[in-house]
């Protein structure tokens, strides 16, 4: 989702080069743009849907994002190891719990009866 400020940018410099299947719009600046390392390239965005994070890209968007590809990858030329995007929920209630994790039962562990507790000798 873009704020104003990107908004015009995109519709006065921006040219749509494509969308990806949930929606997501990608673009090319129209001139080009001096960037570090002397290289004269286009610049390139991805106006995100609401409330996404940058690792929504799908893979034949990112090379063409980073200036990897010169095109993205056509969908029927994916690999069966690029899988579809999954978000991230760590800290959230559907993150990965382990097996005998306190979090996954809400309850602790038994202490194993070979268990001695040490003392200090006085």
């Amino acid at each position: 989702m873009a704020n104003l400020g990107t908004w015009l940018y995109t519709r006065r410099k921006g040219r749509l080069v494509g969308q990806d299947g949930q929606g997501r719009c990608y673009y090319e600046s129209t001139g080009r743009a001096r960037r570090g390392g002397g290289m004269d390239r286009p610049e390139r965005w991805v106006i995100y849907l609401k409330g996404e994070d940058p690792s929504a890209v799908p893979a034949e968007w990112w090379g063409w994002l980073h200036h990897t590809l010169d095109a993205p990858i056509p969908a029927e030329e994916r690999k069966p190891w690029q899988l579809p995007h999954e978000p991230n929920l760590t800290g959230t209630p559907q993150a990965y719990r382990p097996p005998g994790s306190p979090y996954n039962t809400h309850q602790k562990r038994p202490v194993a009866q070979d268990y001695e507790s040490w003392t200090p000798e006085a």
